[in-house]
């Protein structure tokens, strides 16, 4: 038994499943959002902090610079924070015209490709965290056993800068992992409720 849209449970209780729905919609919009723009913040960040970090050092009467390059580790960190970064922004400027619209189809082909998107950012961010803070460990502590000295004993500020860099990576992967929890929460659901999937949702996000 229904009036006027509202639903009455067993217990003449009034259930309102439709506004429940769109208020948790709404809120999931806006969390992707923040944390898409969070994560093109930090990306910019990271890649900034690093890719512009050199440091001169004479020794023996010879320079040396150190740079972002000199490292692998901190080449994938650069690049891998620019693709996240551009892809968070693309994401971002499509959170912004749904929520302009109202309300914006959201099929499970769409659902599935914004997903993998997601997955595939959270592990390339985690990823290039990881190899950015082993050879940074390296630098900072050395390995006697392989005769590796402590570099960042002679280029402090290169190290410290990179250290930036590397927080702030973290900070947008651990991001990246919680949005793509939420992109498998949106997905995953289209999936759920049967023919009230298909006929109360409307496929709408």
């Amino acid at each position: 038994m229904s009036y006027l849209g509202v639903g009455v449970s067993p217990g003449n209780v009034p259930v309102y499943h439709g506004t429940i729905m769109k208020v948790i919609d709404r809120r999931i919009r806006v969390v992707e959002l923040v944390l898409r723009c969070v994560i093109c913040g930090l990306g910019v960040l990271a890649a900034v902090l690093v890719g512009t970090d050199t440091q001169v050092r004479e020794i023996f009467t010879i320079q040396k610079k150190a740079i972002f390059t000199d490292m692998k580790a901190l080449v994938f960190l650069v690049i891998a924070n620019g693709i996240v970064a551009a892809y968070s922004l693309v994401q971002g400027v499509r959170c912004v015209v749904g929520m302009i619209r109202g309300s914006v189809l959201f099929n499970k082909p769409l659902a599935w490709a914004i997903f993998s998107g997601d997955q595939v950012m959270a592990y390339l961010t985690v990823a290039a965290v990881a190899a950015a803070a082993q050879s940074a460990a390296f630098a900072k502590l050395g390995q006697p056993e392989l005769q590796w000295m402590k570099i960042c004993n002679l280029y402090g500020k290169f190290c410290n800068q990179v250290g930036e860099g590397i927080a702030s990576a973290l900070l947008a992967s651990l991001s990246m992992v919680l949005l793509s929890c939420i992109s498998a929460f949106s997905l995953f659901r289209l999936y759920g409720g049967g023919s009230k999937g298909k006929n109360g949702g409307n496929g709408r996000w």
